[in-house]
């Protein structure tokens, strides 16, 4: 029998474009936290799987979440995670919802507008989001905002890996209405530069997701955990500075993503950022004014 952890990609959470569980969680949350990435990068790693048919995919998610729901103990990922929601009475509900959304991404390969895609955001980016703050036990009155931003950090990926995944995968994430306004089409995703229709479409869409920036910015003020409300300083500070690249440059051609020194950089000014905003001057910078 294959386990699920033997089909993984390599990936951990220090490739991730945006912090996972870094250090300025306590100590005390990160091994919760760390459990569900492992769950979800493993689902992940096997509904991208280059040489596994969509049933067997299926099937190694459906066997994943007896794992994680005890019907079965196949997987360790699953065992793990189960054995850790157990011990802080938290619900499977999330990491149920990710799995949701690894089957669409072997079923579903196109999506017609915005909906469906925030559809889509709404299983395969919210519930992280709503996870950690339920490990900080934290507020349900913290989730829209955290909604807004874990939305927004799924859709750069989109932007960021467009071309890669229509090549590798035939999967398409960029709303096809917002193609078929800008009068191109997903052919135009396999060139190695975006054509100008393609490049204004692309833009529109990091525009809107810019908008998603804004509506997570108070998130932060809303968390009582000083460290928690760190971490999404700099992780929404790092998705302003993404988000504004992909709004003026070809992510079929161009580096779109933050080197090592830049990612430094840039999350130092969430730190401080968020430091600032704690010590009492809240909203001191708005989106508007965090530059790429």
């Amino acid at each position: 029998m294959t386990t699920a952890g033997e089909l993984r990609s390599g990936k951990g959470h220090r490739d991730e474009n945006f912090p996972v569980a870094s250090h300025l969680v306590h100590p005390r949350f990160r091994a919760p936290i760390l459990a569900f990435y492992e769950f979800v990068r493993v689902a992940d790693d096997i509904a991208d799987h280059a040489e596994l048919v969509p049933e067997k995919k299926l099937a190694l998610l459906d066997r994943l979440e007896g794992s994680l729901l005890g019907q079965n103990d196949a997987d360790a990922e699953g065992v793990r995670l189960r054995a850790a929601l157990t011990e802080r009475s938290l619900t499977p509900r999330h990491a149920q919802d990710l799995l949701d959304a690894f089957r669409l991404d072997v079923t579903k390969l196109r999506y017609a507008n915005w909906d469906e895609l925030m559809h889509y955001c709404s299983l395969s980016a919210m519930p992280v989001g709503r996870y950690v703050l339920d490990v900080h036990g934290e507020s349900r009155a913290t989730w829209p905002a955290s909604d807004a931003i874990c939305a927004a950090l799924q859709i750069i990926n989109h932007i960021q890996d467009c071309r890669n995944d229509f090549r590798n995968l035939d999967r398409v994430y960029v709303p096809l209405d917002y193609m078929a306004l800008a009068g191109t089409n997903v052919a135009a995703l396999d060139a190695p530069r975006a054509a100008p229709e393609l490049l204004a479409c692309l833009h529109k869409l990091a525009a809107r997701t810019a908008g998603l920036l804004r509506d997570g910015y108070p998130l932060p003020d809303q968390i009582r955990d000083f460290r928690l409300s760190l971490e999404i300083s700099v992780i929404h500070r790092l998705a302003w500075s993404l988000v504004h690249t992909l709004m003026a440059r070809d992510p079929l051609h161009d580096k779109v993503h933050l080197k090592s020194l830049g990612f430094a950089g840039v999350g130092m000014l969430g730190v401080l950022n968020g430091l600032w905003r704690r010590l009492g001057r809240r909203g001191a910078v708005s989106p508007e004014h965090q530059g790429a």
